[in-house]
């Protein structure tokens, strides 16, 4: 099977498993059996920018479907399957605690390692290092046989594209659409190149000169955008949102991705700068005003989402008449 066939694979078992398992979580948690327990829907409700009531439930059904989806897809070895599940599945279960369990007290890297240096423990700060350990694991199973530079900056990738990922999910859509025009591109390209060089197309680069990787780490991308793009009409509808379970999940599985396929320590190196760069940028601008001083950024942000509410104006007296 071709790499383009193996990517389209992947992802449609990625977008099939979400679809179908948001649709039995919302069924269960409305159910009698769910109340009172950790899939009641009361317990995953939240009020989005519009103070409206959305679920959280989109972002452990994310992170469940795209483990799914990673141990199914067609191509990986062991190593690099264990990779993916523990990425997807170890970011988006930290996730959930934070979700589930933290407050607005504390913001920001900064903010919770503040906290800790005064010796609280927030949730957030719990989540920092348990998505720390998440790559860490995942860089030494993508790098595995590489240095120990090479593992540590793979750590660094997908730790950071798990905050870099959860950073956007402010509006609806926001963090889908991000992924996936910062992964899609590449992984599309990557792929027809994999194919053309294995059939010898001329031009195409030769047998051997891409990293063996590579194909894996176009694989496991397909599964997790899959997925996203599945939930994409619902998290736009404002019905759901992926919360940081969700966000980190899918930011751990490309950050995996984009580690697995680096060909080089100077990759891995460029790939770790940006990526922490986002996210100390973070700490002093608002992406959402960047995004909204930005004519493209915008119309991109606003594509597919609902009109903004008009203001609800109390109506005025017309000049000359009656208050």
């Amino acid at each position: 099977m071709g790499q383009v066939a193996r990517t389209v694979l992947a992802a449609a078992t990625g977008a099939a498993l979400a679809r179908i398992g948001l649709r039995a979580a919302r069924s269960y948690a409305s159910s009698d059996a769910a109340k009172g327990t950790m899939l009641d829907e009361q317990r995953w409700s939240r009020v989005n920018h519009r103070g409206e009531p959305v679920t959280l439930l989109e972002g452990p059904v994310y992170a469940a479907a795209a483990s799914a989806a990673v141990l199914a897809a067609p191509g990986l070895s062991g190593r690099m399957r264990a990779a993916g599940i523990a990425a997807a599945a170890g970011a988006g279960a930290f996730g959930v605690y934070d979700d589930l369990y933290g407050n607005a007290d504390r913001r920001g890297i900064r903010g919770h390692l503040t906290a800790l240096a005064h010796g609280e423990v927030t949730t957030g700060g719990v989540k920092i290092a348990g998505i720390g350990a998440v790559g860490v694991l995942g860089g030494c199973l993508a790098r595995r046989g590489g240095s120990a530079l090479d593992k540590a900056l793979a750590a660094v990738v997908v730790a950071a594209a798990a905050n870099a990922v959860n950073l956007l999910d402010l509006r609806p859509g926001r963090a889908i659409k991000g992924a996936a025009l910062a992964a899609a591109p590449g992984m599309l390209t990557r792929a027809v190149r994999r194919d053309a060089a294995r059939a010898g197309v001329s031009g195409a680069p030769r047998r051997g000169t891409d990293l063996p990787m590579a194909g894996s780490a176009n694989t496991m991308a397909a599964a997790g955008l899959g997925a996203a793009l599945a939930l994409l009409p619902e998290d736009l509808g404002e019905r759901s949102m992926l919360g940081d379970a969700g966000a980190n999940a899918l930011g751990a599985l490309l950050g995996l991705a984009a580690a697995a396929g680096a060909r080089s320590t100077a990759g891995l190196a460029c790939r770790a700068a940006a990526l922490t760069g986002v996210n100390l940028a973070s700490e002093k601008v608002s992406f959402t005003k960047v995004i909204a001083g930005s004519a493209p950024l915008n119309a991109i942000d606003l594509w597919g989402r609902r009109p903004a509410a008009a203001p609800n104006v109390p109506p005025q007296s017309s000049p000359g008449s009656r208050g």
